[in-house]
């Protein structure tokens, strides 16, 4: 299994790539970069410098959208950072978050998901795509393409979910390494790659989760309050009732900038998810969908994970606007040779 670590484009891009540099020297395999043009650095620029600094690591986006992005700019500048890095990136994609929301625009639908990975693996592999504009349909297609950059989907909803397993290159689980989310995730996969006609040994599974080294998970747990009410107000509360996990969240708080998850003032955010998320409900949202724990422990549930079908996954940290030091450390030392 590869294992990987998120980290945010929140800093100028050379000093972004010397934390990539110390999780590529620990021994990750890969390392991916959150897309949001308000929140970030740029992060098609960011992976350029990542792919000139560095040797062996993978890099991929964790993840673009094709709505603030048009999906031709898109394979540009995937197939720009793809021939720097040859054999090293992956080009994820999602509905937008993020990206969309800050600047009031609306996620993009399964329908235009299709259209838009249709369009990107037209480009990347060199053929024409007609393009419907004002003016009329213009023909057009990608110099100097990249076939080989793989397409990963982001999904969490059923009908993206089987979108990933009928046409995308991999699929990037978004719900934490929960047993239960990953088992229905994983069947609806399974149902879009056998309507394709293709395998799941086709689709890898990459595997999203919050971690921290530690051996006070309580405490832990409880900064971790945002992420899990985060969860229950975007329609995720019935995979937290599968937890044993009671969270109702309002549509809209006041109060947090920009939403609970980027949260720039993290204990006020905290304090107000506490309003809904407590310390009982932290310590198991923690313990079920996170990598909380000693680092033999969390050694063993990697270990879990890849006997379950998972072939990678990518570790989060807590915070958007700081780079991952400790946990790739954390992990580096300790982890990843238990392995």
């Amino acid at each position: 299994m590869k294992v990987g670590i998120r980290i945010p484009p929140c800093d100028r891009a050379d000093r972004v790539v010397a934390t990539v540099r110390a999780a590529e020297n620990l021994g990750f395999d890969s390392a991916w970069f959150p897309d949001s043009q308000l929140l970030w650095r740029d992060v098609f620029t960011t992976l350029t410098a990542a792919a000139l600094g560095t040797e062996r690591i993978g890099l991929g986006t964790a993840v673009t959208n094709l709505v603030t992005r048009h999906p031709a700019v898109v394979a540009s500048a995937a197939r720009s950072v793809a021939e720097l890095a040859p054999g090293r990136f992956t080009l994820g994609l999602g509905v937008g978050n993020s990206s969309v929301g800050p600047v009031g625009l609306h996620q993009s639908s399964n329908a235009a998901m299709r259209e838009g990975l249709a369009l990107l693996r037209t480009l990347l592999n060199g053929e024409d795509w007609d393009f419907a504009g004002p003016a009329g349909t213009v023909r057009s297609r990608l110099r100097d393409p990249r076939p080989e950059v793989p397409l990963h989907l982001a999904a969490s909803g059923p009908r993206n979910l089987r979108l990933a397993g009928e046409v995308a290159d991999g699929v990037i689980l978004l719900s934490g390494v929960s047993p239960r989310t990953l088992t229905g995730a994983t069947a609806r996969v399974r149902e879009g790659a056998q309507a394709a006609g293709r395998a799941m040994t086709e689709v890898p599974l990459t595997v999203s989760a919050y971690c921290e080294v530690t051996d006070d998970i309580e405490a832990a747990a409880r900064r971790i309050k945002p992420i899990c009410a985060s969860i229950a107000q975007n329609g995720g509360a019935p995979f937290l009732a599968l937890a044993g996990i009671d969270v109702t969240v309002p549509d809209v708080i006041e109060g947090v900038y920009p939403d609970l998850v980027h949260a720039e003032d993290w204990e006020a955010a905290v304090k107000t998810a506490s309003a809904w998320v407590d310390d009982e409900a932290a310590l198991r949202f923690a313990e079920e969908f996170c990598l909380f724990g000693t680092a033999e422990q969390i050694a063993g549930r990697l270990r879990a994970l890849h006997a379950d079908g998972v072939s990678g996954l990518f570790l989060q940290h807590v915070g958007s606007y700081d780079p991952p030091t400790e946990l790739i450390e954390a992990v580096g030392t300790s982890v990843l040779p238990a392995l």
